[in-house]
């Protein structure tokens, strides 16, 4: 069995949000992680690994720099990884990325690909999905459990307080939760060998069946009309009260002011 990994490397939010002139992020000044749902859909390929013996691969889009979360899934436990990067790809929205990782999917044998449900820094969900429909594969989202047996998966789909149960046949998509596991952590001798692995790097030449009119800030459909980092608030009114009761007063007479009460 055949399994390919979607992973993007996604900004570490703890670190703070920078963005471009155009309302892009700026990835490149920013601290970076392994997108959770990722991991986890990572995870999931590695133990499905050491059940049945698979090969797993993981396909990441980006700048140069997302090689680093591609050598952390080999010192998980990944088999090969593959690096999608080329200047005419910056500013992909949905549609866009998932043209373009179609594309390098094409080039790939495969009998199951796992996506994470969602990457932090966009939120849409709409990735997975859209690749399934490029490449005419059937999806399952929402993934909260996942099984295979020969050439059936079987999946818990999660589902507000319950989950539906689906049966679908390879080559099928499924997009993971981040509560589908726990992801294992690097070993010493993982790390090892992801430090002599070689990365496969792709560029625009290698997608196969895309047009560069769905490729790219310019093949995007979805707009940025503005985008800023957080607005810092001021440091609002200090009083200092004579006793319990004039603070109690004080701020009764707010409330009144805002019409709160």
């Amino acid at each position: 069995m055949k399994i390919v990994v979607c992973i993007k490397q996604v900004p570490d939010t703890k670190g703070g949000v920078k963005f471009n002139p155009d309302g892009t992020l700026d990835r490149g000044a920013m601290l970076a992680i392994m997108n959770p749902d990722d991991k986890a859909g990572l995870e999931a390929a590695l133990r499905l690994k050491d059940q049945y013996g698979a090969e797993v691969t993981v396909l990441t889009m980006g700048l140069p720099k997302a090689k680093d979360v591609l050598l952390e899934a080999l010192a998980m436990g990944a088999d090969n990884a593959v690096l999608v990067t080329d200047r005419v790809l910056g500013g992909a929205d949905t549609w866009a990325t998932s043209t373009t990782i179609a594309g390098a999917l094409r080039n790939m044998e495969y009998d199951l690909i796992i996506t994470g449900r969602q990457a932090i820094d966009g939120d849409t969900a709409q990735v997975g999905p859209q690749i399934a429909e490029h490449l005419q594969i059937p999806v399952i989202s929402y993934a909260q459990d996942i099984k295979v047996d020969g050439d059936t998966v079987t999946v818990q789909r999660q589902y507000d307080d319950r989950y539906h149960v689906v049966e679908t046949k390879m080559p099928c998509l499924i997009t993971a939760l981040s509560e589908l596991n726990a992801p294992r952590y690097m070993t010493p001798g993982g790390i090892f060998d992801a430090c002599k692995a070689e990365v496969t790097t792709w560029g625009r030449a290698d997608l196969k069946d895309v047009d560069d009119g769905n490729l790219g800030l310019a093949g995007s459909p979805t707009k940025i009309a503005k985008a800023s980092d957080k607005v810092r608030k001021g440091a609002g009114e200090k009083i200092v009260p004579d006793s319990p009761e004039d603070a109690v007063s004080y701020i009764v007479g707010k409330f009144k002011e805002k019409h709160i009460i």
